[in-house]
């Protein structure tokens, strides 16, 4: 099994390009299925995920092409299969968004109960009650959701709670029901956005994505067409708490403050510097040690749960004590027990961490339990003395590109070991 080894010591400094985002890429690959000849989707990053999705599609008729600069070409005018088996599922949880844009298209979808991140329980009824609300059939049996509808029709529908694929999901489903779709209490996150505007681009009527209603008129067909993904804010933010947590300074390119306000004001909370323009962030400590900093997560625009792990191990050895409540996950502080292996003085509460911030942490072997909790071991790595080896690194390869080519270019000690 491949290990990241990191010698720790170095303050960070450079210039580091953002990829296209994960969690926008994704359910706009699903979104293609929607469509009734080729989509090109541009600045895709180069994620195990992505491969797995694309895998997906293969698997369901989907013809894929991918060129030189990673874009991506999706015709599924082709599509014979309306089965996700379990095998792709188990391994990525966002396998679930190709449920709406079958049974929107081809009236029926058999898609496997999903895997993901070991990070607590995320339930799809949310997923199932909104397209229930949209007039389909859904059984949940042997393992699977089987939804079917000749054609689904315009409703209003309240999620019970925020979700961010149950959002997409109907959403999508949405987009060919007959009538008009009112979806309240919905996620407001960027990627949801960049959703709506591809599927916008491919023909659909999808209106208030970024609020907490959308609406939906729904039309008979989507075509293809171009759209070029958003970059990722939790890759940005995580290379941006790299620069902080060494006392560096980390210009991130082709990026988007404006999708990252609740992070970059607990960044100049801890102490940092932070310059911004319409496509880059620049984060300078001027060699100073971060200042602790307390936060709670919670959807969009507050703090995001996906930021929650880099911030922890930045409160490590920050001066002062950190309090971090987590809302979203019940069980996503697994990668606290490995940082105090490093030396980390954190206390646990139930849903809360208390992180006393100590002068210095001294490397060893960790393991990775989830995939932004392995991005916060290696930023922890990178302030310990000595040599921290990060185990169980295939979790980063799902939402991060290359991170130790790009850490490395800012001056990190980091080098992969192959499995």
């Amino acid at each position: 099994m491949a290990k990241i080894v990191i010698a720790g010591g170095e303050p960070l400094n450079g210039e580091v390009q953002i990829s296209g985002a994960k969690n926008a890429v994704l359910p706009i690959l699903c979104a293609t299925l929607l469509a009734d000849n080729a989509v090109e989707i541009g600045n895709v990053p180069h994620l195990h995920d992505v491969t797995t999705t694309m895998e997906l599609l293969g698997e369901m008729g989907v013809q894929l092409i991918v060129d030189e600069k990673l874009t991506i070409t999706a015709d599924p005018s082709h599509v014979t299969n309306t089965v996700a088996p379990y095998e792709l599922v188990k391994t990525m949880r966002a396998s679930i968004l190709v449920l709406g844009p079958l049974l929107a298209r081809f009236g029926h979808a058999e898609v496997a109960l999903p895997g993901g991140c070991a990070i607590g329980s995320r339930p799809v009824d949310q997923h199932i009650r909104g397209l229930q609300a949209l007039g389909a059939t859904v059984l949940v049996e042997g393992g699977f959701i089987k939804a079917s509808a000749k054609r689904l029709k315009g409703a209003r529908y309240v999620f019970d709670m925020v979700t961010v694929t149950g959002t997409e999901n109907v959403m999508m489903a949405a987009t060919l029901a007959s009538g008009v779709t009112v979806l309240e209490n919905c996620a407001q996150e960027p990627e949801v956005v960049d959703l709506a505007h591809c599927l916008n681009a491919m023909g659909a009527r999808v209106e208030g994505a970024g609020t907490n209603k959308i609406t939906i008129y729904g039309v008979d067909r989507l075509h293809g067409g171009h759209y070029d993904v958003l970059p990722d804010r939790i890759e940005t933010g995580t290379f941006l708490v790299a620069g902080a947590i060494t006392g560096g300074r980390v210009l991130a390119k082709k990026t988007r403050a404006d999708t990252m306000d609740a992070v970059l004001a607990k960044l100049e909370e801890a102490g940092a510097h932070v310059n911004t323009t319409v496509d880059t962030i620049e984060v300078d400590m001027r060699g100073n040690r971060p200042k602790a900093v307390s936060l709670t997560t919670a959807p969009y625009p507050a703090f995001p749960t996906d930021m929650q792990a880099q911030f922890a191990a930045m409160n490590t050895i920050a001066e002062g004590v950190g309090v971090i409540t987590e809302t979203i996950f019940e069980n996503r502080f697994m990668h606290l027990n490995e940082l105090t292996r490093l030396g980390a003085d954190v206390r646990i509460e139930g849903n809360t961490a208390i992180i006393r911030g100590v002068k210095k942490m001294t490397g060893a072997p960790i393991m990775a339990t989830d995939l932004r909790a392995s991005a916060s071991l290696v930023l922890a790595g990178l302030v310990a003395e000595g040599e921290t080896t990060v185990d169980r690194v295939y979790h980063i390869d799902r939402g991060y590109e290359n991170i130790e080519e790009k850490l490395g270019g800012l001056g990190a000690r980091i080098r992969r070991l192959p499995g």
